[in-house]
């Protein structure tokens, strides 16, 4: 056992960890955060990715220890205080870009990172910035739609019947 001390949405956390837990297994089992899925558990499928030191990683191949003095932001911090949804996660609704939903709080975080790097990617630059995001339910193309329409580049005969969240 090793004693790590981090940082996570904001709150900071110590706990006792096997130096074997993985990360993924540490936020789900030690501090309660089930936003973050299990896919593969081998890094291939993006369902786990969280940011750690603002940088996004596949929390199944990081080990806790390794995220020892580290600022972690999960799904659960994507939200507001309030429980207000962001940006992204209104568009993803919008667009029903959640269907099954196991992929989608990954998939969101991916998007976040696309978005920091690249404030108005093109539909070519998102197709390629979600590539290490799988999604076996939407075909991907309402997570596409869904973060052109965040960053306002949606076409208006795109918009037709949509929802606005």
């Amino acid at each position: 056992m090793r004693k790590i001390r981090l940082r996570i949405n904001g709150d900071l956390y110590e706990r006792d960890v096997r130096e074997s837990k993985t990360l993924l297994h540490f936020l789900r089992e030690d501090v309660g955060l089930t936003g973050t899925k299990e896919g593969c558990g081998a890094g291939e499928c993006g369902a786990c990715t969280v940011f750690m030191n603002g940088e996004t990683v596949n929390s199944c191949l990081v080990l806790a220890v390794e995220a020892d003095g580290a600022d972690l932001q999960t799904i659960e911090g994507e939200t507001a205080e309030d429980g207000s949804l962001s940006a992204v996660q209104q568009a993803f609704a919008r667009h029903h870009a959640v269907q099954c939903g196991f992929c989608t709080p990954g998939m969101i975080m991916t998007v976040k990172d696309l978005l920091q790097r690249k404030p108005k990617p093109t539909r070519e630059e998102v197709i390629h910035g979600i590539e290490s995001n799988f999604c076996r339910c939407t075909g991907y193309q309402q997570i596409v739609e869904a973060v052109l329409d965040v960053t306002g580049q949606l076409p208006d005969s795109e918009k037709e019947g949509l929802k606005y969240v």
